[in-house]
């Protein structure tokens, strides 16, 4: 069973997490490197466009993956 204590870390981490997604929901359209790497895949043919953002995604993950680690391994000290 998790304490009062551990609660309080889960529910700080799971707030950090949203604000992390609002900013970037809310400032995405601004960054401009967003969207525009070499790699994403754009297929545009007569009125329908296809947009795979393949190498943005795969930069956000590491990106992520880096932060959460970061945090977990602070959090054990």
């Amino acid at each position: 069973m998790v304490g009062f204590e551990g609660l309080g870390k889960i529910l700080l981490i799971v707030g950090a997490v949203l604000v992390g997604v609002g900013l970037f929901f809310a400032f995405s359209g601004h960054i401009p490197f967003i969207g525009k790497l070499p790699g994403d895949i754009v297929i545009k043919k007569g009125g329908v466009s296809f947009y795979f953002p393949i190498v943005t995604t795969l930069l956000l993950s590491a990106g992520l993956t880096l932060t959460i680690n970061a945090i977990w391994h602070f959090m054990r000290k």
